[in-house]
């Protein structure tokens, strides 16, 4: 499966526009960084997509089963380490409005290894650039 997505940055510091077909989002820098803030930072976009992913992945899996959990809560934080080249996600995963036992958890810490973008992120990545 393919994704196309396209990021647009004018002379504004760093106010980008990308479009995913019919949908928008901006993403800009920190103050700190040179940008005004108003949207989320490439880093934050990175956490979000393995946030969103092993949410909808966990509840597809959830809503099959018929197992009444009334919400999933993904918190992710990612370090990067330039120097080292290394980046770090850590991953919590929180259930409201159930008591799941040991062998469901053990299940769903499978399913949200299952999630795509866990996936993308643990395999070999290849970055093809051209200009035009």
């Amino acid at each position: 499966m393919a994704v196309t997505v396209k990021a647009s940055l004018g002379k504004e510091k760093y106010y980008t526009e990308v479009i995913a077909g019919e949908n928008t989002l901006i993403t800009d820098e920190p103050i700190d960084k040179g940008g005004q803030n108003k949207g989320f930072n490439p880093f934050e976009i990175l956490a979000t997509s393995l946030a969103s992913c092993t949410a909808a992945t966990l509840r597809m899996y959830i809503d099959r089963k018929e197992w009444d959990i009334e919400k999933i809560n993904v918190e992710v934080e990612l370090e990067n380490f330039p120097l080292t080249k290394r980046a770090v996600f850590k991953r919590d995963i929180t259930f409201e409005g159930t008591n799941l036992d040991e062998e469901q958890m053990k299940r769903l810490r499978t399913i949200a290894d299952a999630c795509p973008i866990h996936k993308i992120l643990t395999n070999e990545i290849e970055i093809l650039t051209k200009f035009s």
